[in-house]
């Protein structure tokens, strides 16, 4: 096992992780942000199942959040503002009248302290960075997410943060993943399987309501695995607000285990977290004609699986708290398995 790095800008570093495998995993130090995943199909041949732009400079502004660590409050804040303890926090609109995944001052832009490691078992980079007020949560947070690549082909991301303030974290990964390698094609041919039975509804603007609706006898059920094609495919009222596909906040039923299959490569993604629930996003928006390494940029090119407690809880009670409070750590953990198909 090993790892590198080398100056890709004045300030950014990328990192390179290889294990035994010769399975490979490339981040920045800015936005803790994923740049490629190497891993060989059924006959060996080792391509990139991540998007990832072509240039490197153009994660400056990465619309599309490719591969980026996301918080402090991933997804979308319900007219951007939300009240803690009787006080009203205002938040950038950079989502229509809305606030999406902590706008300009969020975590995907931000120079993230970075120390590489090496074990018996992993090679890894620790990422810290400390937050204050001007992003318009409340506190001083620390917060240190650790990336870390075993010889058994597994990618741990494990997230720790505590407070001086009580206020809402929520981090994810937001890699759009496309196991025909190189994207060759589109997700849709991808079979996904995890245990929900509940997802969180959303409006015309991609807000969830605050209702959730049970995913018996619809294309939102994969308890028993299907193809993402289903989503892109069926008029329904809820797929027709996503855009034509799936951007919405699952329940996980139990323990959080997505397995993700591709018949064609034979590559399998096995993700386990402890998150509550997750974001299953099919790319429906993704804007066209972006760069990327492996060609150009559009819908349904890569799916996220953007395990995560939900940002919908500052505005709805029965949904799962986000709140951090200072005598409280914030510790998850979301381990991706790449494999093979039997």
């Amino acid at each position: 096992m090993k790892i590198s790095s080398k100056q890709v800008t004045d300030k950014w570093t990328e990192f390179t992780l290889v294990n035994d495998k010769q399975m490979s995993v490339s981040l920045l130090n800015y936005g803790g942000i994923i740049t490629e995943i190497m891993v060989p199909d059924r006959d060996g041949n080792r391509e990139n199942v991540v998007l990832g732009f072509k240039n490197i400079t153009d994660y400056q502004a990465n619309p599309a959040f490719f591969g980026a660590l996301i918080g402090p409050v991933a997804g979308r804040i319900e007219k951007a503002s939300f009240q803690l303890d009787g006080k009203t926090y205002p938040l950038e609109k950079n989502d229509g009248e809305n606030h999406l995944h902590s706008g300009s001052n969020g975590f995907h832009q931000v120079l993230w302290d970075a120390v590489p490691f090496q074990t018996n078992e992993a090679v890894g980079v620790k990422l810290r960075h400390q937050t204050d007020p001007k992003n318009g949560f409340p506190g001083h947070v620390d917060v240190t997410v650790t990336y870390c690549l075993t010889n058994d082909n597994q990618l741990t991301l494990d997230y720790h943060a505590t407070t001086d303030q009580t206020t809402p974290i929520a981090l994810t990964n937001h890699s759009y993943f496309n196991l025909n390698g190189s994207a060759k094609q589109e997700v849709t041919n991808h079979y996904v399987t995890f245990n929900s039975n509940a997802f969180l509804e959303l409006d015309e603007k991609l807000i969830p309501t605050g209702k959730t609706i049970e995913v018996d006898n619809s294309t939102f059920d994969f308890r028993t695995g299907r193809f993402l094609k289903d989503g892109t495919t069926t008029a329904s009222l809820q797929h027709q607000v996503a855009n034509d596909g799936y951007d919405h906040y699952f329940l996980f039923d139990g323990n959080g285990h997505v397995q993700i299959t591709e018949e064609t490569s034979g590559r399998t993604l096995d993700v386990r977290t402890t998150q509550p629930g997750m974001v299953m996003y099919t790319s429906n928006t993704l804007e066209g004609g972006m760069e990327l390494a492996e060609g150009q940029s559009g819908s349904y090119m890569g799916v996220c699986f953007e395990t995560q407690g939900s940002p919908a809880s500052l505005h709805h009670n029965h949904i799962s708290s986000i709140l951090l409070k200072p005598d409280k750590i914030y510790q998850e953990k979301t381990v991706f398995s790449f494999g093979i198909q039997a």
